[in-house]
């Protein structure tokens, strides 16, 4: 007969097998995490980006190649404070999201390919991968390759440049890699102060959606908070680069927790920064860096699970410039300038892990239609984000009311005012997607014509 010690043995090691098996089932859904940041070095001379008033221009164009990076605007004459990529990698066995956010004024659709293809040079594992651009009105310019956005704020563009800042970015991406442990989760919305205004008197999204990410053991890894607000407190006059606003705030964050503060916008087609100048700067970021750091302490991180990622292509209407839009008084609805070369199609990228979700937007979205999305998924995840400015640039996105008479936000919704609707309609659906739920009979809309005009 088998004595009762070696019984007892042997049940203990069955219910550790089961044990172990079932921890293993359990944790092909854990999620592994890493952050990193690296300075966006750009020669000397880059012109920065945000801004095509005269202040930042060239009396002529630089026919003659006196200055190596710039064109129609001035050189830029050293950092204010740094420019940075941060970036955050989160990893299951199933799923694989690199997110970078970078100072800059916005990156289009070529600059994502690009980061992309170095990444894959570098031998880096394939992932969905996230560009988001703070929008700063004094970083870098000169890297997009688009004449028109050239010619208005950013610069023509310098293939120097243009690797500089993808290098960076794709150095920040190593170091998150690099440092990917096992990781706790929390997500958290806090009321921003009252640092906004509306461009177009309507009503903002006060609301501040703060990422806690920790180690097993509590160590701060990154913070990710989301909130819209226009990087343009820094002086226009200024030649100098900064961050803005939102580099500032990530800055103080970071020397209180020791770790990246990435900073994605939101639906920020309408908002403004209620003051200017550096004295207002300065205010603005402790206020908002306090906001951020108080829902990182009351959030309590658990472990992160769930990793899912989702993705939807979008037709768009025909872009162009309306000219009743952009000059107003007597000119007929009708009269619009076809734009060529800008995409006719868009794709957005969603995201979840735990109770958080998101999604990219190329460009700047009204804020009624961050809200109104906010509005239908509060149920299905605890907190939402609208990743304005990601991977693409194609203008503003505004709806029929802000659109219907002359105004800066108007003429540069390039395809026209039902655009917004539709990627609103396509955003929702990749939330209901990730949340494996149905969407409910008659919430969406019948979306983008691809054959219609932008009016």
């Amino acid at each position: 007969m088998i004595g009762r010690s070696v019984l007892f043995g042997l049940l203990v090691g069955l219910m550790s097998i089961v044990a172990s098996a079932g921890a293993a089932e359990r944790c092909a859904e854990c999620v592994t995490a890493g952050a990193g940041y690296a300075p966006l070095r750009v020669p000397g001379g880059t012109p920065l980006a945000g801004y095509g008033g005269l202040q930042r221009r060239l009396l002529f164009p630089d026919l003659l190649g006196r200055y190596p990076h710039a064109f129609w605007f001035r050189p830029s004459a050293g950092e204010h404070d740094p420019v940075g990529a941060r970036a955050l990698v989160l990893q299951n066995r199933t799923s694989r999201v690199v997110w970078v956010t970078l100072d800059l004024i916005a990156v289009d659709r070529a600059f994502t390919r690009a980061l992309q293809e170095r990444l894959a040079a570098s031998g880096t594992v394939p992932a969905t991968l996230i560009v988001s651009a703070s929008h700063t009105h004094s970083g870098p310019g000169a890297f997009m390759d688009s004449e028109l956005s050239g010619l208005i704020a950013i610069d023509r563009m310098d293939s120097t440049v243009r690797d500089a800042l993808v290098a960076g970015a794709a150095a920040a991406i190593r170091r998150a890699d690099a440092a990917r442990v096992p990781a706790l989760v929390a997500t958290t919305r806090v009321t921003a102060p009252a640092v906004t205004v509306s461009r177009i008197r309507e009503p903002l999204d006060s609301e501040i959606v703060v990422l806690k990410v920790t180690g097993a053991d509590g160590k701060p890894l990154a913070l990710l908070w989301n909130f819209a607000i226009h990087g343009t407190m820094f002086p226009a006059a200024s030649p100098q680069l900064s961050a803005d606003v939102m580099g500032a705030a990530s800055a103080l964050l970071e020397q209180r927790l020791g770790a990246p503060a990435l900073f994605v916008n939101g639906a920020v087609g309408d908002v403004s920064p209620a003051g200017h100048g550096m004295l207002a700067l300065r205010e603005t970021a402790a206020g908002l860096a306090a906001a951020v750091e108080a829902g990182w302490t009351q959030a309590r991180a658990v472990p992160a699970v769930g990793l899912r990622v989702a993705q939807r292509s979008v037709a768009l209407p025909r872009p162009a410039v309306s000219l009743k839009r952009c000059v107003g008084g007597w000119v007929p609805g009708f009269f619009a300038i076809p734009l060529f070369g800008l995409p006719a199609e868009t794709e957005l990228l969603a995201a979840a892990v735990g109770d958080a979700a998101w999604v990219t937007i190329p460009g700047e979205l009204q804020t009624s239609f961050g809200l109104a999305i906010k509005r239908e998924v509060r149920g299905l995840f605890g907190a939402v984000l609208l990743a304005g400015l990601s991977n693409d640039y194609l203008g503003y996105f505004m709806g029929p009311e802000a659109t219907g008479s002359k105004s800066y936000v108007a003429c540069a919704t390039l395809y026209g005012p039902d655009a917004g609707t539709c990627l609103a309609d396509a955003a929702l659906d990749l939330f209901y997607r990730l949340a494996d739920r149905p969407r409910p009979p008659g919430r969406s809309s019948p979306g983008c014509n691809a054959g219609g005009e932008a009016r």
